[in-house]
């Protein structure tokens, strides 16, 4: 295992859950196995190369909230080399609030199992939309190494071999809230490292955090 890109593919449980997702405002429930999260990933890597020209060094910025489509871009972009960031980015991902200003500009409606929006967002690509089309194999023309940039956050960076050493394995069922996108980042390696799992919960009490834990059989950090 030498990039965050071989973490996905080598997991051991590839049917098993990997991120379920929970909106206690909406009543929503989404959860991923490693084989449909995997296939996710290939879509959008997929989109990201053929419509978007994204390369190694390409700089996204991932402006969405903690939702299962979180843990899809940040997998997506280290597929294809890309330099996951909060400044200087030439793609930008946007919720529904459709807050982005960087040249290429998309968004998802975080709508269930990612649907498009109803109305097309005026200068915006609707992640629903164009991504489903895309294969479900991903084969990188330059597959990124060790040494390539993977985060540029709140003024730090790490590439993909530094990235990998900070995120310790973590083989539990997780069940956490909502969390910035570094939080989420480690959260996600660390349980791909570590063959776990993760239950994100939104707009939720204490309660109901122990409720789906119980439920989940997972454990509250």
């Amino acid at each position: 295992m030498t990039t965050l890109a071989d973490l996905l593919p080598r997991r051991s449980s590839p049917a098993g859950p990997l991120v379920t997702f929970y909106d206690d405002a909406t009543g929503e429930r989404v959860e991923l196995s490693g084989v449909t999260t995997a296939n996710w990933v290939a879509k959008t890597a997929n989109f990201l190369v053929d419509e978007l020209d994204a390369e190694p060094g390409t700089r996204v910025r991932i402006g969405l909230p903690t939702h299962w489509l979180r843990p899809v871009w940040l997998l997506s972009a280290w597929a294809v080399g890309a330099v996951v960031t909060d400044h200087g980015a030439h793609v930008g991902v946007s919720g529904p609030e459709l807050e982005a200003d960087e040249p290429v500009r998309l968004a998802a409606s975080l709508r269930p199992l990612g649907a498009r929006f109803a109305e097309p967002p005026a200068g915006f690509l609707d992640v629903g939309a164009e991504v489903p089309s895309h294969g479900d194999v991903f084969v990188p023309l330059d597959p990124p190494r060790p040494d390539t940039a993977a985060l540029e956050l709140d003024g730090s960076a790490w590439t993909h071999g530094q990235w990998l050493e900070a995120c310790e394995p973590d083989p539990r069922r997780l069940v956490v809230e909502a969390a910035d996108l570094q939080d989420d980042a480690r959260r996600l390696v660390s349980a791909l490292r570590g063959d776990g799992s993760l239950v994100l919960v939104v707009n939720a009490g204490a309660d109901t955090l122990d409720r789906v834990a119980a439920q989940e059989r997972g454990i509250r950090p």
